[in-house]
């Protein structure tokens, strides 16, 4: 708990710090990473860096944790950060690096904020940091004990046994221990983390949702290949450089750098009715959701949603029809923002999800997956039609900047 003198502070300067924040987690990224270049080369996403969603995301974060330490009607703050915890148990943090980034932080809060940093106002900031890294390092020591690995040895080979094509830009890998053994089961909605090594020698990480589509013992993930494109500002948006990678360069006997399996995106074992709704490559972790609700013969009301650009860019298209035909009491409908001339119908739309015609019980368990706007219109439209806020779940893709809003 924080002490009240700290408490006083941080409530008098959370506005200060707040605004300020912006500046000052892409000023802290640079200090590290001039200090620590192999973290930006081996261990954090240089897409997100380069596109300033990192720091945002950061950003996020402290300013939430530090308002709910002083709010007493907002969440624990502890459960803020699970999300994060577990992208950083996939990632292999240690708790040393946590001392690295304090050094960092701080110095581009005094260089932001300048003589407003008092010794008060910088203690009672430390406070704040460390608690909320001390949670974070308590909630990672579970997760690798629970995984029964350290943060040191989350990193093993294992074989692609499998490639498959599952839409134009996306393909599926499925994969099997490197000496016969069975892999870790995983919770459905989890993903591991893949490490490459890209052509310049840096090591880059993403995360990829387990889709429970391999053998037991067996893991599988798919992988859109991520296109350059151009932002509505003009800025150029390079091509995702670790799923344009594996697509040209991962085959059937390849070896891949894998984590355990983590995320908090864990389907619940209750029998309410369940809402799984996705939009483009965000219908994987559905996916291992439906397989596992297949092989465990569940007899829970599903309901599923699905949104994509055209059938014929529709990931896993007729694997998530094949699932949710195979359970007694599940529905699926979709939209398209193209049909490629095929005629709407009662369950295959035109444009986007559209919630109003939905059955949807108040007590239901809603689960989303998708690009942010998409999952905050679906969030909102939820909520109004009488869903709990406690019972709407998601996984974001990349770092969380959903954070402040949920």
């Amino acid at each position: 708990m924080l002490s009240p003198t700290s408490t006083s502070v941080i409530q008098a300067t959370l506005p200060v710090v707040g605004a300020a924040i912006g500046d000052i987690t892409p000023l802290f990224y640079r200090k590290m990473f001039d200090a620590e270049p192999d973290l930006e080369r081996n261990l954090f996403n240089r897409g997100n860096q380069a596109a300033g969603d990192q720091p945002r995301a950061l950003a996020a974060a402290v300013a939430t944790y530090a308002t709910a330490l002083v709010d007493p009607d907002s969440p624990h703050p502890r459960d803020l950060l699970r999300r994060i915890g577990h992208k950083h148990a996939s990632l292999g943090i240690t708790e040393p690096q946590y001392e690295i980034v304090h050094e960092h932080l701080f110095a581009a809060i005094v260089e932001v904020l300048g003589d407003a940093v008092t010794p008060e106002v910088a203690a009672a900031w430390d406070e704040v940091y460390w608690m909320m890294a001390r949670d974070l390092i308590d909630l990672e020591k579970d997760l690798y004990a629970e995984a029964g690995v350290s943060a040191e040895e989350i990193w093993h080979d294992v074989a692609v046994r499998e490639r498959l094509q599952q839409s134009p830009d996306t393909v599926s890998f499925v994969l099997s221990a490197a000496d016969g053994s069975a892999l870790p089961s995983a919770k459905p909605g989890q993903y591991v983390s893949v490490a490459v090594i890209l052509p310049d020698g840096a090591r880059q990480i993403r995360q990829y949702s387990l889709t429970g589509a391999g053998a037991p013992g067996e893991w599988a993930f798919s992988v859109k290949a991520i296109a350059a494109s151009v932002a509505a500002d003009g800025t150029e948006i390079p091509e995702g450089e670790v799923s344009n990678f594996l697509h040209r360069n991962l085959f059937e006997g390849d070896r891949l750098s894998v984590s355990p399996p983590f995320g908090d995106l864990v389907l619940d074992d209750s029998d309410a009715p369940l809402l799984l709704i996705s939009a483009g490559i965000g219908t994987t972790p559905i996916i291992g959701m439906l397989n596992y609700l297949q092989h465990t013969a569940s007899e829970r009301a599903v309901t599923v949603l699905h949104a994509d650009r055209s059938p014929a860019r529709h990931a896993h298209r007729a694997q998530l029809k094949q699932l949710v035909k195979a359970l007694p009491q599940a529905q699926l409908q979709r939209w398209y923002e193209d049909l490629g001339g095929r005629p709407a119908r009662d369950d295959f739309h035109a444009g986007l999800v559209d919630l109003s015609d939905v059955d949807i019980a108040a007590e239901a368990r809603a689960y989303l997956c998708g690009p942010l706007p998409f999952m905050e219109s679906v969030r909102g439209g939820l909520v109004e039609r009488g869903v709990s806020s406690d019972h709407i779940h998601y996984e974001v893709f990349g770092p969380d900047k959903w954070v402040a809003a949920v």
